[in-house]
């Protein structure tokens, strides 16, 4: 696992964002026919800008060495979206950790968590997180509290849809992921079945966010 923090070391030019973040304009003439609707998604834009946005991106799970919870995370997604009809089923979901040295193996336990719902990811190699990754991204998933304050203070811009994996599970849960890192195959499990918690609610998300991409 890395310590040093190797976050965002080569800061090059923004992105342009256009395509990642934009409000589908269509739906808006559509519901100008209807004032009570009008105002409702006046007020929609205004309380949450930029949250709808088009199937043009990724999706980014982070975590710190990119070697253990964010690998899993990532893996578990996909598969979940696999289920989904278009344009969610093709989404891809990548990661990378705010720690993390390019190019590390995925630890062994979390290959054996993931073996045993049938995953692969034993192939994986860990990257750091950068600001291009950033801005590709639609929505930037986070293990933990510390992982959102670190984007949060590096990145330039901070992505819109920043949030933790766990964050829209209703109830009183654990909105974080903790590190299994160094410990036995049962705490890799354990973070994996977080994870499977999430998803149901995590899915429900983006696809209230997340509208297909318009034919020109």
């Amino acid at each position: 696992m890395a310590t040093g923090l190797t976050f965002f070391e080569e800061r090059g030019a923004l992105a342009e964002r256009a395509n990642g973040f934009a409000v589908i304009s269509k739906w808006e003439f559509l519901l100008s026919a209807i004032p009570l609707a009008n105002r409702a998604w006046r007020f929609w834009k205004k309380r949450f800008p930029s949250l709808l946005v088009s199937a043009s991106g990724t999706i980014l799970a982070v975590c710190t060495g990119n070697t253990c919870r964010s690998p899993m995370a990532a893996a578990l997604l996909q598969h979940a979206l696999a289920a989904q009809p278009e344009p969610w089923r093709s989404l891809k979901v990548i990661s990378a950790g705010v720690a993390a040295i390019s190019g590390d193996p995925v630890s062994a336990n979390s290959v054996h968590a993931l073996k045993k719902v049938g995953l692969d990811i034993s192939g994986y190699r860990s990257q750091e997180l950068t600001q291009e990754l950033l801005d590709e991204a639609l929505i930037v998933l986070c293990m933990t509290d510390s992982h959102l304050a670190m984007v949060r203070s590096q990145g330039e811009p901070v992505p819109v849809n920043l949030h933790l994996f766990r964050e829209f599970m209703s109830g009183e849960v654990a909105r974080t992921i903790g590190d299994p890192f160094g410990g036995s195959l049962r705490a890799y499990e354990a973070a994996r079945d977080e994870m499977v918690e999430a998803i149901p609610a995590l899915i429900a998300h983006i696809k209230s966010r997340v509208l297909p991409r318009r034919r020109q």
